[in-house]
């Protein structure tokens, strides 16, 4: 029953709830109600971070000191990951955008259609062909892809024969 307790209160009070207890599982239950007298703070998140200085027992594992720390488990990841290098602190390119996506000098990012290499031996040659085409990615995307990347990808480059080269000057275009 205590441990069914302890499962429904959120991280921060359940370190909170069981930092400054005994051992057994009576005085578990006992300091859900009530919390210790040595350990009380009007703010549950500044007694958590205070308690290990003011309860001086030696019962302290890694996990119970780190979990106020480690971000909860319902968070979902964040998709426009940038990379930052150590040295400087500057932002790095995402390799995946790179080999998947190519920029064209206007701004606008194109990519394959998905699916393209997948279970070829059932389509059709109408769909075959419909998915050797570019797609262009819309402004949202193109703004996400833009964080990704470094500027060494966003500058104009000049290529021999490049089958390119009248997609990336556009005209009354608002990206």
């Amino acid at each position: 029953m205590a441990a069914a307790l302890m499962r429904r209160l959120p991280g921060l009070l359940r370190f909170s709830a069981t930092a400054c207890t005994r051992t057994s599982r009576v005085s578990q239950l006992s300091t859900l109600i009530q919390t210790p007298h040595l350990c009380t703070s009007p703010l549950p998140a500044v007694s958590a971070l205070r308690r290990p200085a003011v309860c001086r027992t030696g019962r302290y594992n890694i996990l119970q000191r780190v979990s106020a720390l480690i971000p909860p488990a319902t968070q979902q990841p964040i998709r426009t990951l940038t990379y930052v290098s150590l040295k400087k602190g500057k932002r790095k390119t995402v390799k995946s955008v790179t080999q998947r996506f190519m920029r064209l000098h206007c701004g606008l990012w194109i990519r394959r259609q998905a699916g393209y290499k997948k279970k070829l031996w059932k389509k059709s040659l109408a769909q075959k062909r419909r998915l050797r085409q570019h797609v262009f990615c819309n402004k949202t995307q193109s703004k996400m892809l833009d964080k990704m990347t470094s500027k060494y990808w966003k500058r104009r480059n000049w290529y021999v024969d490049d089958p390119y080269q009248k997609y990336h000057d556009r005209v009354n275009l608002k990206v």
